[in-house]
């Protein structure tokens, strides 16, 4: 074959190439798609996650980021209204608002208005709807005898499993109350170590002692290597009881209405016990088959793919039982389409992909593509999605609005601060030094400057330890810390560093010197940490104290490391946070009560704050109703716990979240762990959208190959020039 044959052969295939090419560009769907073809007009909705959840059983799991997966798969009996504000509790899975009867030592009924004194128990009764089921799944799946296919397993009998859909057959049951129960009293079981046992084992009766009850029980099992599964069943819980096949009652020592919070969270969810025992089974833990792993409930969605390492999948329950989208919610609902589908049955969405992305540009960019339904805001995102106006108002940004992307924004229920170990002998104790150091470092830590810079201005500096949107925070001037702020012309204003200086100069550290021994002041932060960001943080931390004279020291160690310094009391100063568990300040307000101190009692007050005050203070608001008598004992303890100063007051941090407008009926609930079948998209806006956004760009690949065109052309025109010459002179 001679070259010029090649050559023409070669612009032959540029063309031709060219032509498929250009072809293939006419198509409609994008080339960037990462998702099947087929799924392109399905009632999908696209979201990430960015680490494993570590557990899925609702007795061990205490993370948002967990809740998001098994709170649409557990219903506990009750929930919060998705829509009202302030957060209100309401009934899911249960008939009504539990019935509360109080009772006295020897059990007998009290008055509704008995004082607190003769009331040694509140008795909550419990009714739940009947004909709600569970999921499909193996551990309910009998023969046509109605024996169970899979709770009997042998060995050999797992030898081509490895995920759950490997079993050929499943079943389901009705929901009955002695699966409420059963999940009580999981709170105890000696495997599980629940989070919550400590603080449920003072309130729930007898849950203490039949703790102890499992441990001689799992500790002879464990003697005699008997099976795994430990019965529970075979071991009344003398504070729950069985009414009937709907109805059971939790017993709780004295007055404790926050109970009524707890049970709209997983950890009262209920639990199947044909899915304990099969879980349970020699060989199960080692293929992943367990309820940290593979959840089973009544809710709106079933977990189907568990791959942590790539994707996690829930799809739609289909023995999920009636529910309707709420008719009513707060003013501006109407307006923003938040009551459209108002009772109509949930969920909305057939299936949800939850895709693993550990680092924020890609998640970014194919939220920006489409190819995500939601995205929250990262540092190096937010000035492309986020304009300040004049007056500090938060807006899109014009790139923003032409896509139509909405925004919703929200202060979080929760507190971040600086802390101070009130056991430490030089910035702790109740002393006047001590104290007056505590208040002069509180106005010289600019936390308002730490949101600016560090958090984008998302966030608000804290007056107290109640966030927004909780009984007894009080905003603007009318509830700000005049030990750390004034008041100027009706604004409040952080104090000034010349005040600091004299706290420091009255506290006995002059020019951030001990008067005493003319040394200077070192004080000692301990963090945990690592990286450019973290280091920017430490710096920030470094100057605010130099303010004063202060020299900061870090001491970054590893969590686990950092953790033992608290427990022991070894910290000086460090940093921690609280997120709600349920919309009330005692949840607060217990993270400053001494007997909840964390080196004497392993309790969640880090400071190992103790006022005498206002622990009798706390004594008697916890357990009361919202009203006039308990915001005033809430605002002295605040006062209290300002004027002592155990924490820098910090910050309450707050949520953007970016959606498209396909995405509908999202309103950010910091409560619900169940907002997923609240949601609805529409596949058609999405196809469109991610057509027109997705073209792809034509012009590199046609410069390319008018380059080669005019690269062989003339080259096969040089060629066969000089072949015809050569021909002529042979000839």
């Amino acid at each position: 074959m001679s070259i010029a044959v090649v050559c023409r052969q070669t612009i032959i295939i540029v063309m031709l190439g060219s032509l498929g090419f250009l072809l293939s560009s006419c198509t409609e769907r994008s080339w960037n798609n990462p998702y099947p073809a087929a799924d392109d007009d399905k009632n999908i909705a696209y979201s990430v996650f960015d680490e494993r959840p570590k557990h899925l059983d609702p007795v061990r799991s205490y993370s948002s980021t967990e809740y998001r997966i098994h709170g649409q798969i557990h219903e506990p009996p009750l929930q919060y209204n998705y829509l009202k504000r302030p957060y209100q509790l309401e009934p899911l899975t249960a008939v009504r608002m539990p019935v509360l009867n109080y009772e006295d030592k020897q059990g007998r009924t009290l008055e509704d208005n008995a004082s607190e004194d003769d009331i040694a128990f509140s008795v909550y009764t419990i009714q739940i709807k009947p004909g709600i089921r569970y999921q499909p799944h193996p551990a309910f799946a009998k023969n046509e005898k109605g024996q169970f296919y899979y709770q009997n397993l042998q060995a050999s009998d797992l030898e081509a499993i490895s995920t759950l859909s490997d079993f050929k057959h499943t079943g389901s049951r009705e929901l009955v109350a002695a699966d409420y129960i059963y999940e009580i009293k999981r709170l105890a079981h000696p495997r599980l170590s629940s989070p919550v046992f400590s603080i449920m084992s003072d309130y729930i009766v007898g849950l203490k002692s039949y703790a102890e009850t499992l441990k001689q029980v799992n500790e002879r099992q464990n003697d005699n290597n008997q099976t795994l599964y430990l019965d529970l069943n075979k071991y009344p819980l003398s504070g729950v009881k069985l009414v009937d096949r709907y109805t059971y009652q939790i017993k709780i020592k004295g007055k404790y209405p926050q109970i009524l919070y707890w049970l709209a969270m997983p950890f009262f969810a209920p639990v199947a016990v044909e899915v304990d025992k099969f879980y349970s089974q020699p060989g199960m833990k080692e293929r992943n088959l367990v309820m940290d792993w593979y959840p089973v409930g009544t809710g709106a969605y079933m977990l189907t793919e568990n791959n942590p390492n790539r994707r996690m999948t829930l799809e739609r329950n289909p023995n999920f039982h009636m529910d309707l989208y709420p008719s009513e919610g707060e003013k501006g609902d109407i307006e923003a389409g938040l009551l459209k589908d108002a009772g109509k049955q949930m969920p909305f969405i057939d299936k949800v992909v939850y895709i693993l992305e550990k680092e924020s540009i890609p998640n970014w960019n194919k939220f920006l593509q489409g190819y995500y339904d939601v995205s929250g805001l990262s540092s190096d995102s937010f000035d492309q999605a986020i304009q300040f106006g004049a007056t500090g108002d938060v807006a899109l940004t014009e790139e923003m609005k032409n896509k139509k992307i909405k925004l919703l924004t929200t202060t979080e229920t929760s507190t971040y601060y600086m802390g101070f170990n009130m056991q430490d002998p030089v910035v702790g104790g109740s002393g006047d030094r001590a104290r007056k150091l505590r208040q002069a470092i509180a106005i010289a830590i600019d936390f308002d400057d730490y949101i600016s810079i560090f958090r984008n201005g998302r966030g608000i500096a804290s007056q107290g330890p109640i966030p927004p949107g909780l009984f007894g925070y009080s905003e603007g001037v009318a509830g700000y810390n005049p030990f750390v702020y004034t008041q100027v012309n009706g604004k409040i204003k952080r104090r000034s560093i010349v005040e600091a200086k004299k706290l420091m100069v009255s506290a006995g550290y002059p020019n951030g010197r001990d008067e005493k021994t003319g040394k200077p002041l070192l004080l000692y932060y301990d963090s945990t940490g690592s990286g450019p960001d973290q280091k920017s943080v430490w710096d920030w931390y470094k100057k605010q104290f130099k303010k004063i004279n202060i020299q900061l020291i870090i001491r970054n160690t590893d969590y686990n490391r950092f953790q033992g310094k608290m427990r022991d009391g070894n910290a000086q100063i460090f940093s921690w946070g609280w997120n709600a568990d349920y919309p009330d300040p005692e949840n607060f307000m217990f993270l400053l009560y001494g007997p909840n101190g964390k080196v004497k009692y392993q309790g969640e007050n880090a400071a190992n704050y103790d006022n005498k005050e206002f622990n009798r203070l706390f004594d008697k608001m916890k357990n009361m109703q919202d009203g006039p008598e308990r915001l005033r004992l809430i605002e002295r303890m605040v006062d209290i716990a300002r004027y002592d100063s155990p924490w820098l007051w910090g910050f309450h941090p707050k949520q953007f979240v970016l959606q498209h407008d396909w995405y509908k009926n999202r309103k950010l609930n910091l409560m619900a762990h169940n907002g997923l079948k609240y949601l609805r998209i529409d596949p058609l806006s999405r196809k469109i959208n991610r057509q027109k956004w997705n073209k792809p760009i034509l012009w590199p690949f046609w410069l390319i190959v008018i380059s080669v065109v005019l690269v062989v052309v003339p080259a096969v025109m040089t060629f066969r020039k000089k072949e015809r010459q050569s021909m002529k002179e042979a000839g």
